[in-house]
């Protein structure tokens, strides 16, 4: 295990009727006036957002409202809401949604006391030193921004979808979990967000560190839950049991917890990242066919974990160690494929994906080598495209 600094300063609010504490967190934080940033129009529709603002006004809490975040969030948005908050002397943001919306209040919160572009951040040329505070209603389980110091935005001009990454500052102070927000999610979409948190541990379960057991552990007792509730969910989406372990799953894979004392991967997140760019597809559904292809690379190249996968999580018994990595890849697709999810380019609808425009992309973003569980280069990264044909 390698040493590490962990430092997790959200506050967390879970069950039935968190969303109403908003007010009373922002208060605590000596908040009196905020932007509440907010996606298409389920929230408005749904009587949440109605909800929270009716919370805001009753504590005395001035607010102005930035709407119609989109999935893959797009600097546009981002540069508006900046020049609102610093027109409107915003003190901090409020997130209601899911991994877009609060990726762009993160965005927001970092750029308006910077003075230069909030592009810099995302780009290399700064660091993040100092940003507004960012509450969360969490409504979609699935991207874990709500736990996170991470944000993923796309510069239109190019297509360039970069996750910025934080150990501090942009990480929320508080987020607030109401399963029952998640009730009437789409199918599709509660599938995507199980991808999406799967791949979170994922990520960080495919390391070359060694003697990582109790993350290692931590992370197989994550997943294996996901695997177990998720059927529940798609059959009975008022499920509240099941959505609260699936709610909180999604946290658990990407607060960090799961990553500490061991490198990271990332290399199915980048990949995507550039399919979703280009494509404009669902995240959580271009996981779906990234992982597997993935994981067959691996499994061919250095099959260790995904073997330690397959028999901790899948209770494959094959010795071999690529055998039983192939085997634990079968499991899993049968899994995605039981919710819905797509496994191939054609599946996710592109029908003859520019590969090579992908890996240029990809490693224009990256780097020549990319990955930290195994050195990847164009030639792999390529490779591994292909096997999601």
């Amino acid at each position: 295990m390698d040493n590490f600094t962990y430092c997790t300063p959200t506050k967390y609010v879970f069950g039935r009727g968190a969303e109403l504490n908003a007010a009373a967190e922002l208060k605590a934080l000596g908040l009196g006036k905020v932007m509440v940033v907010y996606g298409g129009g389920s929230a408005v529709r749904s009587g949440l957002l109605g909800r929270v603002l009716e919370n805001l006004d009753a504590f005395g809490i001035v607010h102005v409202e930035l709407g119609g975040i989109e999935p893959n969030p797009t600097d546009p948005k981002v540069r508006e809401g900046i020049d609102v908050c610093r027109r409107e002397h915003i003190e901090g943001l409020l997130a209601v949604g899911g991994g877009s919306v609060i990726d762009t209040a993160k965005a927001i919160a970092a750029g308006v006391p910077y003075h230069g572009d909030f592009w810099d951040f995302w780009a290399g040329k700064a660091t993040v030193e100092k940003a507004l505070p960012v509450g969360v209603v969490l409504t979609i389980p699935a991207a874990g921004s709500e736990g996170s110091g991470n944000s993923v935005i796309t510069l239109l001009d190019g297509l360039h979808k970069i996750s910025l990454r934080t150990d501090y500052w942009l990480r929320p102070k508080f987020a607030l979990l109401n399963p029952e927000l998640t009730f009437t999610l789409p199918p599709a979409q509660t599938a995507a967000g199980i991808a999406d948190m799967m791949a979170h541990i994922f990520e960080r379960y495919f390391s070359p560190t060694q003697d990582v057991e109790i993350t290692d552990r931590v992370a197989e007792g994550v997943l294996m839950t996901i695997i177990e509730e998720a059927p529940k969910v798609m059959a009975r989406p008022d499920d509240y049991q099941a959505r609260a372990n699936i709610m909180w799953s999604g946290t658990l894979a990407h607060n960090g917890i799961c990553g500490t004392g061991r490198k990271e991967d990332w290399v199915s997140h980048f990949m995507e990242h550039e399919i979703s760019a280009v494509y404009g597809v669902t995240h959580g559904a271009g996981l779906a066919v990234m992982l597997p292809a993935f994981m067959t690379f691996m499994a061919h190249h250095a099959p260790a974990k995904g073997a330690h996968l397959a028999r901790r999580v899948f209770g494959i018994s094959e010795p071999d160690d690529t055998a039983a990595a192939l085997a634990g890849i079968t499991a899993l697709k049968s899994f995605f494929g039981s919710l819905g999810l797509p496994l191939t380019f054609k599946e996710l609808g592109i029908e003859n994906p520019d590969i090579d425009l992908l890996v240029k992309k990809l490693h224009e973003n990256k780097g020549e080598v990319i990955g930290g569980y195994y050195p990847l280069r164009v030639a792999d990264t390529a490779a591994i495209y292909r096997l999601a044909l």
